[in-house]
């Protein structure tokens, strides 16, 4: 699949689709982490509908660009995207946590179309992505890999070894994305385990950084729609977001990491989501 060179007006229009899709689907469903969602939609609209090379008719396609999602929790923001990029019917989004659903609480490759491995566990799917960003480099093929973390798997140490391991191969085809929203499960990730200087810690790592505003689909499709050739790199993009970003009564709280609307909350989101 290929996209047009300016296709931010199209992102935005997806993303806002994303958030009050996934809303509906934690709200009927009575599950899910909103807040992680909303953090995560702007960057994810990005890469699948300006920067990824794709076939939802061909998942298994061989030069596909692969993304990880590394943050598995964050089902909301995946399932919606992989939905509006065609991987599978809207018809099949209200079964969303249902017992049998395809669409279970965290993603499962063996379920459902677009999704390159099973994640949840923190801290495991950006080795999963260290592994497929060198196979394609052992095998010279052209496809770029992504993955998406959250701030909190920052604290796990296999990531710290898959960075060690990207910086060393000079994985240029690799491209993190850390979504930096500051809050994990309960709390502040700088007071639950330090972070910063996060951006030295993965230069130092033999890393190209760059800080972004996570929610700037302007800024998000130049910085990852950028060729990785030459750069000898791999890339790591801080993303600086808003937990619950675009519902007031969601944005920066630790509680809607995982939290679940009344029928109130629900009607002002979606005035609120236009």
């Amino acid at each position: 699949m290929t996209h047009a060179n300016d296709p931010t007006d199209l992102i935005r229009e997806k993303a806002l689709w994303m958030r009050r899709r996934a809303f509906q689907m934690v709200y009927e469903s009575r599950l899910g982490h909103p807040g992680g969602d909303f953090s995560a939609i702007d960057i994810m609209a990005t890469l699948y509908f300006g920067v990824m090379q794709y076939d939802a008719a061909r998942p298994d396609w061989a030069e596909r660009d692969r993304f990880i999602m590394s943050k598995g929790h964050a089902t909301g923001a995946l399932y919606t995207v992989l939905c509006a990029a065609g991987y599978f019917p809207e018809d099949w989004l209200p079964t969303y946590m249902q017992p049998r659903s395809m669409l279970n609480g965290h993603p499962n490759r063996n379920y459902l179309p677009g999704v390159e491995t099973n994640t949840g566990p923190l801290g495991h799917g950006f080795p999963v992505a260290l592994g497929i960003a060198i196979a394609g480099q052992m095998s010279g093929q052209a496809f770029r890999t992504f993955v998406l973390t959250g701030d909190g798997e920052q604290q796990e140490g296999s990531n710290w070894e898959a960075a060690l391991n990207a910086g060393h191969r000079k994985l240029e085809n690799l491209t993190l994305i850390i979504d930096r929203n500051r809050l994990q499960q309960g709390a502040g990730t700088e007071e639950t385990i330090g972070l910063d200087p996060l951006d030295d810690k993965y230069r130092a790592f033999g890393w190209h950084v760059e800080m972004v505003d996570g929610h700037d689909v302007a800024s998000l499709h130049r910085l990852l729609s950028a060729s990785p050739k030459g750069r000898g790199k791999p890339l790591c993009v801080i993303a600086n977001t808003v937990k619950g970003k675009g519902v007031s009564f969601m944005e920066n709280k630790a509680s809607w990491h995982h939290g679940v609307p009344n029928a109130a909350q629900f009607a002002q989101a979606m005035e609120e989501l236009v």
